[in-house]
């Protein structure tokens, strides 16, 4: 399965120029739009996003990530490929926390370019033509090994919002770890208390969770965490006794 992470918006042509690139050149491979709008232009916040989401998909998946701020310019093209998946994307941090959270780990960059290289959408004249023959099981393209430098100075995790779900749920970068349950969580200058899902506090009442991809989230029952929390991408967290 080819599973596309972009920041490109459901609007608009570009997700569908990507979409038909991988349908002519893999067909028969089924494609995911797993996420459009992940951090526009903050590989950063993104690449949290994406490790999270990553570990409860198929071995053997390849991945199209695109949040590249830096198409066109001295940012390298990379293949990743990650206990057993496959990433395929730029080099500007998107990719680092999948590599820092495996196990086994393999870079190399590419060097293939199509005859036709577009300076602004590499998405679709670059990623999706690697990604399509990686699906394909076809390697012959032109690359060479890569050793990742800066890897060993990455957070693992950042005590960081990262993203907003569509119901204004603000998901962290932080993994939930055992030792943060009962804890308060302090945001804005508000304890929240931990509660097991929505329906376990009343209606408008703020609380953080672990979420469905095992990270820290922070959501109002039946309201907006981000507009009533005054949340924003990168605000900071913390836990207190």
């Amino acid at each position: 399965m080819i599973f596309l992470f972009t920041d490109f918006g459901t609007e608009g042509p570009y997700l569908g120029q990507m979409e038909a690139v991988l349908r002519l050149q893999a067909p028969g491979v089924d494609i995911v739009n797993l996420v459009s709008n992940a951090p526009m232009g903050e590989p950063r916040w993104s690449s949290y996003l994406l490790a999270a989401l990553c570990r409860q998909l198929p071995v053997g998946s390849v991945f199209l990530a695109v949040v590249d701020p830096g198409v066109g310019g001295e940012r390298l093209p990379v293949v990743l490929h990650a206990d057993g998946r496959w990433f395929v994307g730029p080099d500007n941090g998107l990719l680092n926390t999948v590599a820092v959270h495996s196990n086994e780990t393999h870079w190399r960059i590419i060097e293939w370019r199509p005859t036709s290289l577009s300076s602004s959408f590499h998405g679709r004249d670059l990623f999706a033509p690697i990604t399509a023959r990686i699906a394909n099981h076809d390697f012959s393209w032109s690359s060479r090994d890569y050793q990742k430098p800066g890897l060993d100075e990455w957070p693992s995790d950042i005590s960081e919002i990262v993203y907003f779900d569509h119901y204004g749920n603000a998901i962290t970068g932080l993994r939930h770890r055992k030792e943060y349950d009962g804890m308060a969580l302090r945001v804005n200058g508000q304890r929240l208390a931990q509660a097991n899902t929505f329906c376990s506090v009343p209606v408008g009442q703020a609380f953080w969770y672990r979420n469905s991809m095992g990270l820290v989230e922070i959501a109002v029952n039946r309201g907006r965490a981000d507009r009533e929390l005054g949340l924003s991408l990168g605000t900071l967290i913390s836990f207190e006794s």
